[in-house]
């Protein structure tokens, strides 16, 4: 390839943050691999049953992967009239149903991530199933009641953790699958946001409308303030903090829980 043609290459930067590591992919414009950079991370198990992550690693591994996956790139064109890599937009793809929790002033969690695995609240859901809860859950959200979805998650570390839901009724806290947490650490706290593919498996969104629903938030006592914004899972939904990623601001411009981008990405359409 020409120097020139070299020199004017701009790439995808593609993030996934996966249960183990953190990953980061670019691709240049004919669709191939020209980076990459994987890096694991700490698995928590407290107690039988109890799966947790830090969710301050799982930034510190993402960033570092993506920053390699730059340095890379800046050395394969090293000596081009372009002085840096030019990443034309951010695609992101996490493990699902994660639940982080974090201070929205200084974007530190308040507890460990409770991770998809984790089953600490099946006997909550058992207790809603004896309720009658389940058919409801199910036609507004698609999923069975099981703690393997978000809320109850959620729902436990507003519980369990002191000041918790005070605070999140104040509008203090965030809450977030590991999706957000990264918009909102890349965009420096400016976006709280999400992608219906993430949460329709919180089991707090109504799919049929594609927005948080208010009967099962008081159902799982969750104040609508620590919620994110859904947003669509293609277009352009924030930029990157100056500085993080080199100097320019990226546009972070797709967003999609894992099985579901990897679906997209096998043109799966329909």
């Amino acid at each position: 390839m020409p120097s020139a043609t070299l020199a004017a290459m701009r790439y995808i930067l593609a993030l996934d943050q996966g249960t183990t590591s953190s990953r980061a992919i670019a691709f240049d414009e004919r669709g191939q691999v020209a980076a990459q950079a994987q890096r694991e991370f700490a698995q928590h198990f407290p107690q039988p049953g109890w799966v947790e992550h830090d969710a301050d690693e799982i930034w510190v591994t993402q960033l570092a992967v993506a920053r390699e996956c730059m340095q890379k790139l800046a050395a394969a064109q090293a000596g081009q009239a372009q002085a840096a890599p030019e990443i034309a937009a951010i695609g992101i793809t996490n493990q699902r149903e994660t639940t982080v929790l974090w201070e929205r002033a200084t974007g530190r969690p308040v507890a460990r991530a409770i991770v998809w695995q984790d089953r600490r609240t099946t006997a909550r859901c058992e207790q809603l199933r004896r309720a009658g809860k389940a058919t409801l859950i199910q036609r507004k959200t698609g999923l069975v009641l099981d703690a393997y979805f978000s809320a109850t998650k959620l729902e436990w570390l507003l519980d369990q953790v002191p000041g918790a839901r005070a605070r999140a009724e104040a509008g203090e806290l965030a809450f977030g699958t590991v999706d957000s947490l990264l918009i909102y650490k890349l965009t420096g706290g400016r976006v709280h946001a999400t992608d219906p593919s993430n949460a329709a498996r919180t089991m707090l969104m109504d799919i049929h409308r594609l927005d948080w629903d208010d009967e099962l938030l008081r159902l799982f006592n969750i104040p609508r303030a620590v919620l994110p914004r859904i947003v669509p899972s293609s277009g352009v939904l924030g930029e990157t903090a100056p500085g993080l990623l080199g100097d320019a601001p990226i546009p972070i411009a797709g967003v999609a829980g894992d099985q579901q981008a990897a679906t997209f990405g096998q043109a799966c359409f329909a």
